[in-house]
């Protein structure tokens, strides 16, 4: 039974919490973002339960935890249709000869380092029943991913979305996204084949046609919400309300169909129409309540169940020191020397595969989808959201070094202090003139 005023203090704590540890991770240069997967953390056992273990247990008993599980996946259906919102291959207009080399090699290099890790992980790092195939695929599409939405929050709050680098870091992160969570979608359809209702080929004829029937019959006709929306001038809470039912319908068939509701609220997110003017208005509705309120309880049943505790011997902290190197090596070496190859130079090489090394939220979205269908352990999990949060806090001083200073000796870098950007300015500073 729920304990309202218990759940209420939860959230107090949590959204509290995340805006205070998001404003100082702002002061120290990182995006806020990154803070608040701190916050996640610091609320968990591996911190609030060492230092506070009663005040822990009182606030964040363990029967109390399945309706922040319940809110914060609410939250990801909203926030993952965002991102498919926002997803605009238009940006690869023009980036063909770097991106299309670059993204390739940027999702290859890793994935293979990862399948090749997966080797020595899978013996003893592996829950009882899990295929190498699956665990294997498993590792390579946490190796392999960079977080779309974070990366673009530090290109322009570093004013490089308009530079060449930036379009080419924003190009191979939309490609990079589509072909990690494709390897994800395979992944989950191998793992949960047991447990659906349906043959396994019935269920790939399945989400064929439903991918079809999103990207043609139904976005004709949610066209005319946009339609609707150029009349009014606005979007009212009525066109808000079938275009929310869209995105939930989405992610339940998905659900149903043996991948994960996040896959649909993405597709619906894809399948939404284009023009800038009403995307924008979207966001706009949408955007500030999934940010602020939803995804802080995410990144709080995250930090929940990561547990440092686990990572109780040498060898166990060797092994998340081995993950976060081949997580680190196989992005900057599959980024940075395709981009050389192509024309860039080294700064600009360097600093890309810098960047392609962001992972944030969309690796905690995968690792919480690994842990829950049984794929990997409480051990590893916590080993791969070390990884994810190391990985994302080193972006921003790893190109500050590899693109900025380099230019101090020659006079032309003045640091200057972040700016706050709003995700239409980002929006606009993407859009391909």
């Amino acid at each position: 039974m729920l304990n309202l005023p218990l759940f209420t203090m939860q959230i107090i704590v949590i959204l509290t919490a995340a805006r205070l540890v998001g404003w100082a991770f702002r002061k120290i240069r990182q995006p806020q973002v990154v803070g608040e997967m701190a916050a996640g953390i610091l609320l968990g056992p591996s911190v609030l339960g060492w230092i506070a273990p009663g005040a822990y247990q009182s606030l964040f008993p363990s029967q109390s935890l399945g309706f922040l599980n319940a809110l914060s996946q609410v939250g990801l259906i909203v926030f993952m249709f965002l991102i498919g919102l926002e997803l605009d291959l238009q940006v690869l207009k023009g980036r063909t000869s770097t991106a299309f080399v670059t993204s390739p090699t940027s999702i290859i290099v890793p994935f293979s380092l990862g399948v090749l890790l997966a080797l020595y992980l899978y013996p003893h790092l592996s829950e009882e029943g899990v295929s190498f195939l699956v665990f294997a695929l498993f590792i390579g599409a946490a190796m392999s991913i960079t977080a779309f939405p974070v990366l673009a929050r530090i290109l322009s709050e570093r004013k490089l979305l308009r530079t060449e680098l930036g379009a080419v870091a924003i190009a191979c992160a939309a490609l990079d996204d589509i072909s990690g969570w494709m390897i994800l979608a395979i992944v989950l359809l191998l793992a949960r084949a047991a447990e659906t209702s349906l043959p396994f080929w019935a269920t790939i004829i399945g989400v064929g046609l439903y991918v079809i029937v999103m990207l043609y019959p139904l976005r004709k006709l949610v066209i005319r919400i946009e339609m609707y929306y150029e009349q009014r001038g606005e979007i009212t809470q009525g066109a808000l309300a079938l275009i929310l039912v869209f995105a939930l319908g989405s992610a339940w068939i998905t659900e149903m169909l043996g991948i994960h509701a996040l896959f649909g609220a993405f597709m619906a997110g894809v399948a939404m129409p284009r023009k800038r003017n009403f995307i924008h208005a979207l966001i706009e509705k949408m955007y500030d309540f999934a940010v602020v309120f939803l995804l802080p309880l995410f990144f709080a049943y995250t930090g929940l169940r990561t547990s440092l505790g686990l990572l109780n011997e040498f060898a166990l902290w060797a092994d998340a020191g081995l993950i976060l190197l081949v997580a680190v090596a196989g992005k900057f070496v599959g980024a940075a020397l395709p981009a050389r190859w192509t024309g860039m130079s080294w700064r600009e090489a360097g600093a890309l595969g810098a960047l392609m090394n962001t992972r944030g939220l969309m690796e905690l979205v995968l690792l919480n989808i690994g842990l829950d269908i049984g794929v990997i352990t409480p051990t590893l999990f916590t080993m791969l959201v070390i990884m994810a949060l190391v990985t994302t806090f080193m972006t921003s001083p790893l190109v500050e070094w590899i693109y900025f200073r380099r230019l101090a000796p020659k006079g032309e870098y003045q640091p200057t202090a972040p700016e706050v950007v709003s995700p239409d300015e980002v929006d606009e500073a993407l859009a391909v003139e």
